[in-house]
């Protein structure tokens, strides 16, 4: 039985090939520091504390246990408020193409923060869209083809995710 249920497979870090993995966790079985970490991020964040260590005193954890999860833990909400997608097209010069995209985009609940568009040459211009795609959970190649089907639509890529 090699491998199967040894000590040393245990302590492996749970990587995959792009880098680490992430897990959604119950708040009620998490550890006491990682808790009190995320509320002394939710004071520093709404300015309830104006310093860390103001923080951790009123927390009432240790700097270096904040400094160790700091980077590791986000609640669920930040998380999702951050799925950013950036759109590069290129759409016809003709009335209605550009919001035919937008009305793509709101139909399937993304949010666009940001428009950046060329002037027309050769009758194409070039659109950069910034949309939040939270609210869109894993629709986001959905929400691609369906722009890219759009009558006027050239091309639509995504160049930036985050």
């Amino acid at each position: 039985m090699a491998g199967v249920g040894r000590k040393e497979d245990a302590q492996q870090p749970l990587k995959q090939e792009g880098g680490l993995r992430f897990f959604l966790v119950r708040e009620d079985i998490l550890p006491e520091a990682v808790l009190k970490t995320i509320r002394v991020k939710e004071l520093l964040q709404n300015g309830e504390a104006s310093t860390v260590h103001e923080a951790v005193d009123k927390i009432g954890l240790s700097r270096s246990a904040f400094y160790k999860y700091k980077d590791g833990v986000y609640p669920l909400s930040r998380m999702d408020r951050e799925r950013i997608v950036t759109i590069s097209m290129n759409l016809e010069h003709r009335s209605g193409v550009l919001s035919k995209v937008l009305a793509v985009i709101a139909e399937m609940e993304g949010n666009v923060l940001t428009i950046h568009q060329t002037i027309p040459l050769q009758g194409v211009a070039n659109v950069v869209l910034t949309v939040d795609s939270s609210l869109m959970g894993e629709n986001v190649h959905r929400m691609l083809d369906a722009i890219a089907s759009q009558d006027g639509v050239r091309k639509a890529t995504v160049i930036g995710q985050g």
